[in-house]
């Protein structure tokens, strides 16, 4: 499983984009994504969980995050993405005491 979050600005925001926008709101990650935002909803942080198989990298899972991103149909242009491959995480378990 990836997570990845886009940070962009929106390019030509109407009224409706804004409302659809503010509806997908939230700071989870989600295999469709959600949206974190300024007050006039112009720049935007996207955060989207993506699959991973056993072959997947992070360019996949960016292309991946890029088509949820797509696929709420606004206008955007992209200023930065960060992956983050939780597979890769370890956990850190507290030991009991003695």
């Amino acid at each position: 499983m990836f997570r990845v979050t886009i940070r962009g600005k929106f390019k030509g925001l109407d009224d409706a984009g804004r409302a659809a926008v503010t509806a997908a709101g939230g700071a989870a990650y989600t295999e469709g994504g959600t949206f974190t935002h300024d007050a006039s909803v112009s720049a935007f942080t996207f955060r989207c969980q993506v699959p991973a198989g056993p072959d997947d990298g992070e360019d996949e899972a960016t292309l991946g995050a890029m088509a949820a991103l797509d696929a709420h149909g606004h206008p955007y242009e992209i200023l930065r993405v960060a992956v983050t491959d939780m597979r890769q995480i370890k956990i850190r378990r507290k030991g009991r005491g003695a």
